[in-house]
This record gives structure tokens, C-alpha cells and sequence, in this order.
């Protein structure tokens, strides 16, 4: 089982596996000696389960709710704009192009570390040296001690480059990263006692607790835009 899903996602573990069993996700049939036994049908099912948290950002409540509606044989109405309505059978969500052409952080995902040197940043981010600069400058990419960038730097120098077509700018985004290093700080404090337990499943545990702050995050932080721009508009 892992085998085949470690061709698309190599961070899999049998640990993240017994969580996601854990949460509900998904329910391997067992041998009369206790031993899981995954179906075809359980190996797509969990496919479908990463690429939600991978590609989507999505909170386990809302993809188990997703995969409920699907084994119901109705889709869930209520979550439709977050994610294409799941047929009787579950389908992936590793299509390329989905994100408006912008990267995921699952087009990087690897069981290795990546350094990229500021040229592989400015030729992969198709940005100039003086954009990267003001990147730089507000704090929006930085560099490790090294001083090489890791994938993530990729993709917010793509973000930052698309919002500039709306006339936004790098020195408007400083606040992103203020709150970005804020949003840090308190969820340092929630995950670090998780990964500090001594079990074997700890970090898994713990991965998924920053998976899902971190899609909780997102989804409260594009609500409260939106609240903010009706109420500015009139809308």
C-alpha cells in the first residue's frame, strides 16, 4: 500500500497512515490475526485523503465530511466551492493547472531536502534579481543560514509575482509577513508538546496537528477578507 502511494507522496508513513485510521479516513479491513488488510478501494480513498491536505489545504473535518457525502452517494453541497464534487468514486486531485497556474507545495514535496541557489530561485519564480531584492527587503523570502532557499521560496515569489498583476506590491505585503511570524509564534506553542512525546507515532501526530492549524488558518484568514470587503464594499 505504501508503495503505490509513495510514488505521489513520498512523506507518507505507516505512522500517518494509523493516524489517519485513527481520525475516521479510512477503514482497512483486518485478518483474523489483527493484520490490516487495504483494498484497492481504501488505497484510492487515502489518495484522495493527501492530495486534499497537500494540494487544498483542507481540515481532516472537512475531507471526512467529503468522503462521508461521497460514500452516501450525494455530494456535500456545502463545501463545493472549496473542492470539486466527489463522484461515487473517489478521484485524485493531483491535476496539474488547478491552482491557476500558481505551484502548491505538493509540486515539492520530496524525502529530501532541496537548496536552491538565488539563480535556480530567480529562473524557477520567473522573477528578476530587483524583485527578489524587495523580497528580501520585506522579509516575504529568506534565505537559511547557508544561504540557499528552499522550495517554499519558490512559490511565495510566484504568489507575490501574480498578485502584482492587481497592482500590489512587495512593500504592500509586509503585513502578511507580520502576521505570518505572529500566527508562528502561537502555533509554536500548540505543536511543540506534541512532537515532544517519546511514542513513535509523535511526529506523525504532530504533522498532522500543523496540517490542520495551518488549513484552518488559511480558511479563517479568506473568511475574514472577504467579511472585511463586503462590509467596505456594501457587498
Amino acid at each position: 500500500m505504501l508503495a503505490q502511494l509513495r510514488g505521489d507522496f513520498p512523506d507518507v508513513t505507516i505512522s500517518k497512515i494509523r493516524f489517519l485510521e485513527a481520525e475516521g479516513l479510512v477503514q482497512p479491513g483486518r485478518t483474523p490475526s489483527g493484520y490490516r488488510q487495504f483494498a484497492p478501494a481504501d488505497v484510492e480513498r487515502l489518495r484522495f485523503v493527501l492530495s486534499a491536505q497537500r494540494d487544498h489545504y483542507l481540515p481532516l473535518k472537512v475531507i471526512k465530511e467529503q468522503l462521508d457525502a461521497a460514500d452516501q452517494g450525494a455530494a456535500s453541497a456545502e463545501h463545493t466551492a472549496a473542492m470539486p464534487r466527489l463522484p461515487r468514486k473517489l478521484v485524485s486531485l493531483d491535476a496539474p493547472g488547478e491552482n491557476g497556474g500558481l505551484p502548491s507545495p505538493g509540486d515539492f514535496e520530496t524525502d529530501r531536502e532541496i537548496r536552491l541557489t538565488e539563480e535556480d530561485l530567480l529562473r524557477q519564480a520567473g522573477i528578476d534579481a530587483a524583485t527578489l531584492a524587495e523580497l528580501r527587503q520585506y522579509g516575504l523570502v529568506r534565505p537559511g543560514a547557508a544561504g540557499f532557499f528552499d522550495p517554499d521560496a519558490v512559490l511565495v515569489a510566484k504568489t507575490v509575482k501574480a498578485m502584482t498583476e492587481f497592482g500590489i506590491e512587495p512593500r504592500h505585503l509586509r503585513a502578511f509577513r507580520a502576521a505570518a511570524d505572529r500566527e508562528v509564534g502561537l502555533l509554536e506553542q500548540i505543536v511543540t508538546p506534541v512532537y515532544r512525546h517519546r511514542d513513535e507515532d509523535a511526529q506523525a501526530r504532530g504533522d498532522e496537528v500543523v496540517r490542520e492549524l495551518a488549513a484552518l488558518t488559511v480558511a479563517l484568514h479568506t473568511l475574514l477578507v472577504k467579511a472585511g470587503i463586503r462590509a467596505v464594499t456594501g457587498g
